[in-house]
């Protein structure tokens, strides 16, 4: 008499990840990464208050008079800008042209992870240390320069966020013009200084001609930029913060659809 012996069959243990495990993955990787660029860390949190400084020489030698602004509300608001360019946009430019020409990127495609979740992984590191040394800035400019506190905290948090999302697509934007992490410097220039003279920053839109600043409520941060500035001093009407947030989603569409079409995934040499 035989006997037979049924073998069940392996069964492999499947690990199965949530967005959210991946994505906070993603961000402590690029945040060790990010603490080791000494050259990226000292540009983030030294170039901004050194900015303030110059802002603040230069509103002094300006007439601010009908503008509603005080000297030192125009340069902190201005500095918030000048931190959200630096840690959001400039770093995020080379850390997209590194990762994709050290083969990162095309490497994380292979696994589970999105491409959306490789790209905003990539840059939660960043966009937390805008937010945080934004939100340095305020603290500073209500305890020390005697602004008040903020007339409208849930705008000004919102036009911080859509700040940091318009200029994380943007960057991805840039990033396909850019062909190594040493050219990142030049393909970041047009959209800073166009941003630093054009959207706020360093000059009020309200000392500018009335048809120069109509054309410069239309550039990527004056939107962004009118939000901060709103919810923090609080003297825009509710026409000027529709057409603000508006022209700020429309240039984040624009920008998340050249990502989608034109972004680069393997190296370019």
């Amino acid at each position: 008499m035989t006997t037979s012996t049924t073998i069940a069959p392996a069964t492999a243990a499947r690990t199965t990840t949530t967005a959210r495990g991946r994505l906070t993955a993603l961000g402590r990787a690029e945040m060790t990464l990010l603490a080791r660029n000494r050259t990226a860390v000292f540009v983030a949190l030294l170039v901004p208050p050194a900015m303030i400084m110059a802002m603040k020489s230069t509103f002094e030698q300006v007439d601010l008079g009908g503008t509603g602004l005080s000297v030192a509300g125009a340069a902190l608001t201005g500095g918030i800008g000048t931190v959200l360019i630096q840690a959001v946009y400039v770093n995020m430019v080379a850390a997209y042209a590194a990762r994709r020409e050290d083969l990162v990127l095309k490497r994380l495609r292979t696994g589970e992870v999105g491409d959306g979740e490789i790209l905003i992984g990539t840059a939660l590191p960043s966009a937390a240390l805008a937010l945080t040394q934004s939100a340095l800035i305020v603290a500073t400019g209500t305890a020390f320069f005697g602004l008040a506190a903020p007339q409208r905290p849930d705008l000004l948090l919102a036009g911080l966020l859509l700040a940091v999302v318009l200029l994380t697509a943007l960057a991805a934007a840039t990033s396909t013009v850019t062909r190594t992490v040493q050219t990142a410097q030049l393909t970041t220039m047009p959209l800073f200084l166009v941003s630093m003279m054009g959207s706020g920053l360093f000059v009020p839109l309200e000392i500018f001609p009335g048809p120069l600043a109509s054309a410069c409520e239309f550039l990527p941060l004056t939107g962004v930029m009118t939000l901060v500035r709103s919810g923090w001093l609080g003297f825009h009407n509710g026409t000027d913060l529709l057409g603000a947030g508006l022209t700020a989603l429309v240039w984040t569409a624009l920008a998340v659809f050249a990502v989608q079409r034109w972004f680069r995934w393997d190296p370019r040499r």
